[in-house]
């Protein structure tokens, strides 16, 4: 009997896995779902030092090396996902969908970006005032939050935001997996002109944003076909 692949969902930057409740990929996938939260973020520990490597590093651990896997990653989870599909971390990949990944970074980006990974974190009082700024941080409404010093810090290590610019071409020639790359329509943060540089035919999700899984999880649930 064909052994199904375990769909594995990597959210971006100060996001959690939780982001993809709303897609139900268990009811619409044949094997495992499983939605890790990345290290640093949500209720995972976090690393000494930040890069894509290593992030994809911790994600491989918690897998089984015997069993196949599709990878459905968004942003900072798309290059993940990307990473894993090299076969450097002992994982069989057999399929990846890069959604919504960044290609163009100004220095202004990148240097704010290491700016915010050398603050400490803003701690608040309340939990809800923790979760506004964490979906500041994540792009959304409202983003995980936990206790911190008597008060309230998003649920993410602010150190990972100086993870720097990906190497997209660079990953994706040493794919030894099937790679599609996806963005919403009106992503700002990945134009699909800027896919289109990379790779001839990326999948344009209609109607929505870069957090797309977030803002109508039923068009992100047809990247599922491309992973089958």
């Amino acid at each position: 009997m064909t052994e199904h692949p375990t769909l594995v969902l990597l959210h971006g930057l100060a996001g959690s896995g939780a982001l993809w409740d709303g897609l139900d990929a268990a009811a619409q996938w044949d094997g495992p779902v499983v939605a890790p939260d990345l290290a640093g973020h949500g209720a995972a520990a976090p690393l000494e030092r930040y890069s894509f490597g290593a992030l994809a590093a911790r994600v491989a651990a918690d897998l089984d090396p015997d069993r196949p896997v599709a990878v459905l990653g968004h942003s900072l989870g798309g290059v993940v996902a990307l990473a894993l599909a090299s076969g450097w971390f002992g994982i069989r990949v057999e399929s990846v969908v890069a959604l919504g990944v960044k290609l163009s970074w100004s220095p202004d980006e990148l240097a704010k970006g290491r700016a915010l990974g050398g603050k400490p974190p803003k701690v608040f009082e309340t939990r809800a005032e923790a979760e506004s700024w964490a979906g500041k941080l994540a792009g959304l409404p409202a983003g995980p939050a936990v206790e911190a010093g008597g008060g309230w810090r998003a649920a993410v290590d602010q150190r990972a935001f100086a993870v720097g610019r990906p190497d997209l071409p660079g990953l994706l020639a040493a794919a030894r997996a099937r790679v599609t790359l996806a963005a919403g329509e009106q992503d700002v943060m990945s134009p699909v002109e800027h896919l289109r540089t990379l790779v001839p035919n990326p999948v344009v999700l209609p109607g929505v944003g870069h957090n797309a899984h977030v803002e109508d999880p039923a068009a992100v649930a047809v990247l599922l076909e491309y992973l089958r």
